[in-house]
């Protein structure tokens, strides 16, 4: 019976990540294609894609600069939209564009008193704006979900990693499962 259960847990952890995996990507092409129901499989996935890069070709012309601005503009001024627009296009910017914000990943000690450490990322590098010069702003990422907490440490206790960022929010993000 132990021998039956340790090859049902094996057959498990091999099937379960594959398994799970395919759903969610089969999940997602079937969303994107019931947004372009054109009766082709996989054909919505390829106009989303068509479709983002023209929005992408257009918006970088100089003469829809001015629209997208105004638009962002009331945007930021209706109440419960601008909270909502704000967070998502910050969160889309910190992993996406030119100002990508999790390109610094960090170690840093917790505290004088214990060798404790964490991984996280540096967000600002600079306080002055709050009055605050010997700290940074840290971002660490939770383990298993996508949340996170920021924290204002001091520099002293901040030692930048020569790591890809990718490889270090893959780390933390597994629990420091997955290898560095």
């Amino acid at each position: 019976m132990k021998r039956f259960l340790r090859y049902f847990l094996n057959g498990l952890l091999i099937i379960a990540p594959i398994s799970i995996t395919i759903w969610i990507v089969v999940a997602i092409i079937d969303w994107l294609d019931t947004m372009f129901d054109l009766g082709v499989p996989g054909l919505g996935i390829l106009m989303m894609v068509a479709l983002l890069t023209l929005v992408g070709f257009i918006s970088s012309s100089f003469l829809v600069k001015p629209f997208i601005i105004l638009s962002e503009r009331i945007l930021h001024k209706v109440p419960l939209i601008s909270i909502i627009y704000s967070s998502i296009k910050d969160l889309f910017n910190a992993f996406v564009g030119d100002n990508q914000k999790f390109n610094k990943p960090v170690m840093v000690k917790m505290s004088e008193e214990s060798d404790n450490y964490k991984l996280g990322f540096v967000t600002q590098e600079s306080l002055q704006n709050i009055n605050i010069e010997d700290k940074v702003a840290v971002y660490f990422p939770h383990s298993y979900n996508f949340s996170g907490e920021l924290f204002i440490v001091p520099k002293a206790n901040v030692t930048y990693l020569d790591l890809p960022s990718s490889e270090v929010m893959k780390f933390v993000v597994s629990g420091g499962v997955s290898k560095l």
